[in-house]
């Protein structure tokens, strides 16, 4: 038994851990299970979707090979533990790109489609599952089921966005998207407040592919913040330099974002991207992932982790939602410099249970600071709960079962694509087992 962490803290209970370094040895260890499991990737999801306390996880990083790339025509047959970075220096030179990707590449592909991921883009390109052909899942009865799209679709809508509890993703077949290379032509702009996002992100859908934009959630709830957009571009005027990975190299007593250094920073960082503003030429890596140039950045919030809260609100309410949610973060003192707000586009989420909908969308770490943060989640509960929103699954540690009911109306059309032998914090939280 061994402590695993998600991305967001380390789970206080033991984990009993099977490694599945291929498929006849995963297929095998369903045979010799004592208890329900769940399927555990990278491990970047920051609630407990991809934890089971007390219980199993089988480690499905060793199904990580790729089987077929149809350069013609950017269809790439893998497992379902390659990861997305992979993909991308395996395509992007030969002209291929993943189509949809979220804020880090070094997530799974099985872990993309049971999260449904999104990123920049999805006015123009939906989410992860849109881009999915065909998937294989494997029951812990052993029974393998094919689906896609158009293959058993049933089956397919309850495993994208499933968190994993319809059986086990052992293979998927993804369309990949032409790109003329690895460029980005980009522009960053900064806004004063609420209405200049939404007129900035409107504007933007038309012509731009990718857009987002960080917001100050402690300027008294103003909601200044730095919009960026981007589009793939065939050449870069110049090589760029190679960025700089470094690592966060320890766990501080205590977490250095904190009421003493937030406002600063905010700040610094709102007028330092103003004063840059502009257009630039970015590479993908650079403009798509940020974070991932720092390694174990989450060790900056301390030994009680963080919590990530993100929520998508119906457009209709939005603005007057996102500007409610403001206010009380402001007033709790309690703000975040990792703080993210963009909008989705009018198209209907692929899965059951698929997060992404119509709307706008607002993503916040928060230090964990116990019973003071908690009352604040309930606070912007309530927000969403009025605005008739919902809770990302991926990134939710704490949500109340009244608040995920209300928000995934097709739950009840989920359960009986359950696999009886897969359970997770997550599950047995919100529905139970």
């Amino acid at each position: 038994m061994r402590a695993v962490s998600s991305w967001g803290r380390l789970s206080a209970d033991p984990h009993h851990v099977l490694s599945a370094r291929d498929l006849p040895t995963l297929q095998q260890t369903l045979h010799h299970r004592n208890s329900p499991s769940v399927a555990y990737g990278m491990g970047r999801s920051y609630g407990d979707a991809c934890l089971n306390p007390g219980g199993t996880l089988w480690l499905t990083g060793g199904l990580d090979h790729f089987i077929a790339f149809d350069e013609d025509n950017g269809r790439l047959v893998c497992e379902a533990g390659v990861l997305l970075r992979d993909i991308q220096r395996l395509a992007v030179p030969r002209g291929w790109m993943l189509p949809v990707t979220p804020g880090t590449q070094l997530v799974t592909v099985g872990g993309a489609i049971a999260n449904d991921v999104h990123g920049k883009n999805h006015h123009v390109l939906g989410s992860f599952g849109d881009h999915v052909l065909r998937l294989t899942l494997l029951r812990t009865n052993g029974e393998t089921i094919e689906c896609g799209p158009h293959e058993r679709s049933d089956w397919f809508a309850a495993t994208v966005g499933g968190v994993g509890l319809t059986g086990i993703i052992t293979q998927a077949e993804l369309q990949l998207r032409r790109t003329p290379g690895p460029w980005l032509d980009t522009e960053t702009l900064a806004y004063a407040n609420l209405d200049e996002f939404f007129q900035l992100a409107d504007a933007s859908e038309a012509h731009w592919e990718h857009t987002v934009s960080w917001i100050d959630c402690i300027s008294g709830g103003g909601g200044r913040g730095v919009f960026m957009r981007g589009n793939p571009v065939a050449t870069a005027p110049r090589p760029l330099p190679a960025a700089q990975q470094r690592t966060m190299p320890l766990v501080p007593p205590v977490s250095l974002v904190n009421r003493l250094s937030l406002r600063p920073f905010n700040v610094a960082y709102y007028h330092l991207k103003k004063w840059r503003a502009g257009r630039a030429i970015a590479h993908y890596e650079a403009f798509f992932y940020p974070l991932d140039n720092l390694l174990e950045w989450n060790r900056m919030y301390g030994p009680r982790g963080f919590f990530q809260y993100q929520s998508v609100v119906p457009r209709a309410n939005g603005q007057d939602a996102i500007q409610a949610m403001l206010r009380e973060i402001a007033r709790s003192g309690d703000g975040s410099f990792l703080a993210v707000l963009k909008t989705f586009g009018n198209r209907q989420p692929v899965g059951m249970l698929s997060f992404a909908q119509p709307g706008v969308t607002l993503a916040l770490d928060f230090p964990n600071h116990g019973a003071r943060t908690h009352r604040l989640f309930e606070r912007l509960d309530a927000i969403v709960r009025e605005a008739q929103g919902r809770i990302y699954l991926a990134k939710d540690a704490r949500m109340p079962r009244e608040l995920f009911e209300a928000g995934y109306p097709r739950q009840p059309e989920f359960l009986p694509y359950r696999d009886p032998g897969i359970s997770s914090g997550l599950s047995r939280r919100l529905m139970g087992s």
